[in-house]
């Protein structure tokens, strides 16, 4: 039977850039938690990331660096697959848009544009920001400055295509007066609404013809496509979008979510909604703009001397804890500031201390009063209830935060039993109730942590799948299904645990 539930999110694709920071990660690490999610939680999902591999910018570089474009975004590409894999990234599927299915495709969604008439030639003369591959108006330019970047624009006038945005300015400002939860959050709505869309729109500069990295078009080969078109069409080509392999496209598009950083959501909330307009195709059901990791206020960069390889953070600290700072310390929407001294102290405080040291002296006290075996007993009192009460309430509290997409307090929220469940150790000292040599109340307490921590495992795979996984091998289950917390008391009775091994161990902050 053919599962209903489906769900389809993409990050945007990613300049090449030969420095990847921790900024350049958050976006990804945010997609790739809500991705397993909900496959988790039974949908058939559809996770698409990849890179942006055309435009002036590349074709600079590569002349810089003495190789081809194509040799110059090869070697950066498997760079960042693998920092994608350091960091545990479960995307279905990596595209790129030198591909040359996707830039067939591109040519088809061009063509088929100028064909219904949204696409006519013309001259462009005005205002280009090439690191942003952004055209500006006089009134747009801050002081002959990009807006989005704060570097110098130039001139240039050229001969070009357009695509009349203009014509459907209209259409858009009701879809999204109609949709409320198309752009999220309120605050970029309002923007897009106020600096872009109301003093009205222009039409935009879709082909260049003063370089030639690019897709070129098929009925007038000396313009190449202009980059956001390439780009954002990757939501569809990767789908199959005008292939005969179609497949794809027909079982997740239109898109639940796309996650963008805040400084590129104007591309995807007026460009990219108004292509598919023309294209006569539904829109995505929302695009949400996150906010920067920043540090200390202020950009990442090599030349502020604050910049460092992720996978110096992983190496260093653990991938799990790279990504629960990410994930728990930024409030999703904002800017968040990342720093190494409150990254160990988050791993200290709740990864070693409140998760850590749970796993381990439970485990350690089952293995001590019970040789390892997973035993139970009828010895329940009230105290027992709290603990299960959190445990098995904690699933509802963490599907309503991740369908508001508050996941940082989806995160807090599992972390709740195991806080829950530390304090139930305290309330009912089963060191005491061993030397009392009350085994049966011994068994149940034992009993109760043990399955507060499957269930707390078992909703924290999406955000630190390796702590999950090495949780499930202490406990010795494969009860790691979403459906196996809906009741509490499933863990395996006479089930023989692993012996404890420390999930974290605290990091000693250098003087």
């Amino acid at each position: 039977m053919e599962n209903n539930k489906k769900f389809y999110i993409t990050t945007p694709i990613y300049y090449p850039s030969a420095n990847f920071h921790i900024g350049h990660c958050y976006t990804t690490i945010i997609a790739d938690a809500i991705a397993r999610y909900k496959r988790l939680n039974g949908f058939d999902t559809y996770f698409l990331t990849g890179s942006d591999e055309h435009g002036q910018k590349i074709e600079k570089k590569a002349e810089e660096a003495g190789v081809t474009p194509q040799e110059y975004v090869d070697k950066i590409i498997e760079d960042a697959k693998d920092l994608w894999a350091s960091l545990g990234i479960s995307y279905d599927k990596f595209i790129r848009t030198t591909d040359e299915d996707h830039c067939e495709i591109v040519q088809k969604i061009f063509k088929k544009l100028y064909d219904n008439g949204d696409i006519y030639k013309g001259s462009y003369k005005g205002l280009y920001c090439t690191p942003c591959e952004s055209f500006w108006t006089e009134t747009q330019a801050v002081d002959g400055l990009c807006p989005d970047c704060g570097r110098p624009v130039h001139e240039v006038e050229e001969e070009a295509y357009f695509f009349k945005l203009s014509k459907y300015q209209d259409r858009l400002v009701k879809h999204i007066e109609e949709h409320p939860e198309f752009i999220q959050p309120v605050s970029r709505k309002n923007e897009m609404i106020n600096n872009f869309i109301k003093p009205g729109l222009e039409d935009l500069c879709v082909s260049r013809t003063s370089f030639n990295w690019g897709i070129p078009v098929t009925f007038d080969d000396k313009h190449v496509i202009y980059v956001w078109i390439d780009a954002l069409s990757n939501y569809i080509t990767a789908l199959g979008y005008l292939t005969e392999n179609d497949a794809n496209f027909n079982k997740f598009w239109p898109a639940d979510l796309h996650i963008v950083g805040k400084e590129i959501v104007r591309f995807h909330t007026i460009i990219w909604p108004i292509m598919l307009m023309a294209l006569d195709l539904p829109l995505p059901k929302q695009v949400f703009g996150h906010g920067w990791l920043v540090i200390n206020g202020g950009k990442i960069s090599k030349s502020l001397g604050n910049y460092k390889d992720p996978r110096e953070y992983i190496k260093d600290y653990g991938v799990d804890a790279v990504r629960y700072y990410a994930l728990r310390e930024v409030p999703f929407g904002s800017d968040g500031n990342f720093s190494e001294e409150l990254l160990i102290t988050r791993t200290n405080a709740d990864l070693a201390n409140v998760l850590g040291n749970l796993v381990n002296r439970t485990i350690a006290m089952n293995k001590k009063y019970f040789d390892n075996v997973v035993v139970t007993s009828d010895a329940t009192l009230p105290i027992d209830e709290e603990l299960i009460n959190v445990a098995i309430g904690a699933k509802a509290k963490v599907e309503q935060y991740m369908e508001e997409l508050k996941v940082p307090e989806a995160i807090d929220e599992i972390f709740e039993i195991f806080r829950r469940a530390n304090k139930y150790i305290d309330e009912t000292t089963p060191w005491i109730l061993a030397k009392e040599e009350n085994k049966d109340r011994l068994k149940k307490v034992i009993y109760n942590l043990l399955e507060s921590i499957r269930i707390g495992a078992v909703l924290l795979q999406p955000y630190l799948p390796n702590t999950a996984k090495e949780i499930f091998r202490q406990l010795n289950t494969e009860l790691t299904s979403y459906d196996s917390i809906d009741e509490f008391g499933a863990l395996e009775l006479g089930k023989v645990l692993n012996d404890p091994e420390p999930l974290f161990k605290r990091i000693e902050i250098e003087k």
